[in-house]
């Protein structure tokens, strides 16, 4: 991967409360040389989350003069609030290095990179079941009723484009979920480093 030419994009979508960051943070103590693509938000940093880690936190018109310069890949308003984009600096420098990057993002975002960059590899994280993701979202306890009721709308909307993707991986256990992941991953990388 690490100097053996371009690094590799690599798409993770899935409705919320599905665990992405729980899954990618296994995942990353699976192969610490694949790198995080850290977005920008508007939203407000929950508990815990760090300004550069978690996301780059910015306010709406920092974030649109950003739009107005086309400084991201992709970029999208999610439930009707929050802004999130993605850095094509970021993206860029890091392929360039030879090293391989990961996007957590929506559908709406993961459609957009399609059209850009479809080489990329594009993974879905499902749930066990819809009654397991709402159980999941309720037990968050980070938004009111109506908000839940709009992640659960949009859950539903996203799932159905799962079948878009070129991995579909069930989140029924975190660490064996990573594991997919890592194995497509690498399974992948080894297919296109084999001569032609």
């Amino acid at each position: 991967m690490s100097g053996a030419g371009r690094g590799r994009l690599i798409v993770l979508s899935g409705p919320s409360g599905v665990g992405k960051d729980t899954v990618l943070r296994a995942l990353f103590a699976l192969d610490p040389r694949l790198r995080y693509s850290v977005s920008y938000t508007t939203r407000p940093p929950r508990p815990g989350e760090v300004d550069g880690v978690a996301y780059s936190f910015v306010d709406e018109p920092a974030f649109m003069t950003m739009v107005e310069r086309g400084e991201f890949l992709e970029w999208t308003r999610v439930h009707g609030d929050a802004l999130y984009g993605t850095s094509a600096t970021r993206v860029r420098e890091t392929l360039e290095r030879g090293e391989d990057i990961v996007l957590k993002i929506d559908v709406v975002g993961a459609a957009t990179v399609r059209q850009r960059l479809p080489d990329a590899l594009f993974i879905f994280l499902l749930p066990p079941s819809e009654e397991a993701l709402r159980h999941r979202l309720e037990e968050r306890d980070t938004d009111d009723e109506a908000s839940l009721g709009r992640r659960l709308d949009a859950a539903v909307s996203e799932l159905a484009e799962a079948p878009r993707y070129d991995h579909r991986v069930v989140n029924d256990d975190v660490d064996r979920a990573a594991r997919e992941i890592l194995a497509i991953v690498t399974e992948t990388r080894d297919q296109n480093e084999e001569p032609g």
